[in-house]
């Protein structure tokens, strides 16, 4: 049974967008079933007390455990937020894999909703206010540059893909 490279490149975003939104699903079972874990992470970078011991930017750091407790809770919510708009983004789009170019298309609200809020989150908050406005690149324990990084440039390609237009 051959495909149509239509119907294949359709099938590689729906993969695709069904894989974000079950990455962000086990991400979220892991953070709720395994909350101190995680919870440390977020508390060790807004303290900022595992970054080089000579930086001048301190001043930056959170101390409260509320604060904390309020930050990881609110990436809990995206994370929930992305596994559902990208879970239903993928089901809209299979409901549609065989529909014209122009229904295809409009079935992509949703999944392009969940990629945007990813990029919020491990790219804003992650990489920028994480990474840069609390240092957490100057880390050696508690980094998740790496992961970000890889996780931004893959929800960048989908979002891409997901942009593509196919002719009539």
């Amino acid at each position: 049974m051959m495909f149509s490279t239509k119907i294949l490149l359709r099938l590689v975003s729906i993969i695709s967008v069904a894989a974000i939104g079950l990455m962000s699903l086990l991400v979220v079972v892991g953070n709720v079933t395994d909350y101190n874990t995680n919870y440390q992470f977020v508390m060790h970078v807004l303290k900022m007390d595992t970054i080089f011991p000579d930086s001048h930017i301190t001043y930056r750091s959170i101390q409260q455990p509320i604060i904390f407790h309020a930050a990881y809770l609110f990436i809990i919510l995206l994370e929930i937020m992305i596994a559902f708009c990208c879970l239903k983004g993928s089901w809209h789009l299979f409901k549609n894999l065989k529909s014209s170019a122009a229904q295809f298309h409009d079935s992509k609200n949703w999944a392009i909703a969940g990629i945007i809020l990813g990029i919020f989150l491990w790219f804003v908050l992650f990489q920028v206010v994480g990474g840069e406005w609390f240092a957490m690149w100057q880390s050696e324990t508690w980094n998740g540059m790496n992961s970000a990084s890889r996780i931004v440039n893959f929800l960048v390609l989908v979002l891409i893909l997901l942009q593509l237009r196919e002719k009539e």
